[in-house]
């Protein structure tokens, strides 16, 4: 797909600075800048996202769209230990992340994408890391739904934008619509994972959907990614949700039922104690207050802001965990004694200001090792929790 003077440009430049190389074009008449420039950016991209591809010389990388929608390492890889068998069928192909790793676990796989230019891709791509066992299919997957043989799992990951381009949140506003195919889908595999935004409302996709086995809910260094529903015989409201975040030393997993966050009793303090809660992202996305403050005897500071507290450290907790030093309000004497701090790291929570206006307000610069939480608690009180953190 490339000549052998761009190949060897985008060897040799791959550590530049792509904009500065768009302007050379002068400088190397034999090669296609404009395609070097897009390789060099897709391998910079991929050291940090996908560091075993680029570690692979010759892979090539698809429009910088599809770089920045694409699977990170972490998640594909926490998607492939969710799935294995004999046969798999990713219906929405795309740049092939996905598929690829996932492809380890299974003896024959479909790859589907209608977009000719990243069939090409993959095609070329699959090749290089040895993933001989997948077959690439240039095709709608609605229409190749039908046409394919009985597979172990089907994968799909649905648009989340509409025909003009508009962000799109419901799942039956995505595109294929998972909730219309759910049946065929069904159908044609055992099991089916839709991978899905992390902006997707999990209560409103799971009643969507007849079929739910699980959901997980994938974080990566504390930000949330995105949802995984996997479609089987469902379990009603005794579906399991699994919560992970993906750290560096490990992977942190919290996992519950939908049935037992509903039964579970949030407890609100009246004031707060001296250990203060930030549950990591994966599961502030699934909403578990009730099962938080169940399982670990903590209790929350105000229904819409996942804070909160307890008398006594509390071991195991999947989140941050702080040791609150003061609770400050806004007098000016406790503006003036939090002013002393020079520096702080400030997370608003169910707070009218933003960050910079706090941040502004208090003369405080970023960083250091003090913590300030602003927030509300359940009987209205604004508040200033001043923290060190413990872990």
């Amino acid at each position: 797909m490339l000549d052998k003077d761009t190949k060897d440009f985008i060897m040799e430049h791959r550590g530049d600075d792509p904009r500065v190389l768009a302007l050379q074009a002068k400088r190397y008449p034999a090669v296609d800048i404009r395609q070097a420039v897009a390789q060099i950016e897709g391998w910079q991209a991929a050291k940090e996202k996908l560091p075993s591809w680029a570690a692979v010389d010759g892979i090539i990388y698809p429009p910088k769209i599809s770089m920045e929608q694409c699977s990170s390492e972490a998640t594909a890889l926490y998607k492939a230990s969710l799935a294995s068998g004999a046969s798999l069928a990713d219906l929405t192909g795309g740049f092939g992340v996905d598929c690829s790793y996932m492809a380890r676990g299974f003896k024959s796989v479909t790859y589907i994408e209608r977009n000719g230019l990243l069939c090409s891709i993959a095609k070329e791509n699959f090749a290089l890391l040895g993933l001989n066992h997948i077959s690439v299919v240039n095709g709608d997957s609605e229409e190749t739904l039908s046409s394919l043989p009985h597979q172990d799992w089907i994968f799909i990951d649905p648009a989340r934008r509409s025909h003009d381009g508009r962000k799109v949140f419901l799942l039956s506003d995505c595109e294929p619509d998972v909730v219309a195919l759910e049946k065929s889908l069904l159908q044609q595999s055992d099991n089916v994972m839709v991978k899905c935004s992390p902006m997707l409302d999990i209560t409103a996709a799971a009643r969507q959907l007849n079929s739910v086995q699980a959901i997980h809910v994938v974080a990566v260094g504390n930000e949330c990614k995105e949802l995984l529903f996997i479609l089987g015989k469902g379990c009603g409201n005794g579906v399991p949700v699994h919560c992970a975040n993906i750290q560096k030393e490990g992977v942190c997993k919290f996992s519950y039922t939908l049935k037992e966050e509903q039964d579970a009793t949030v407890k609100f303090c009246s004031s707060v104690a001296a250990y203060l809660y930030e549950p990591n992202s994966a599961l502030q996305k699934a909403g578990a207050s009730g099962v938080l403050s169940k399982r670990f005897n903590i209790e929350k500071l105000h229904p819409n802001s996942q804070l909160y507290t307890s008398d006594k450290p509390i071991a195991g907790f999947p989140g941050r965990v702080f040791a609150v030093e003061m609770v400050s309000g806004f007098s000016k004497a406790d503006i003036k004694k939090l002013q002393e701090l020079k520096k702080a790291n400030i997370t608003v929570r169910n707070f009218p200001d933003t960050v910079q206006q706090l941040r502004k307000r208090l003369k405080l610069a970023d960083g250091g090792d003090t913590y300030i939480f602003a927030t509300t608690l359940s009987a209205g009180e604004r508040v200033l929790l001043v923290c060190k953190k413990v872990h």
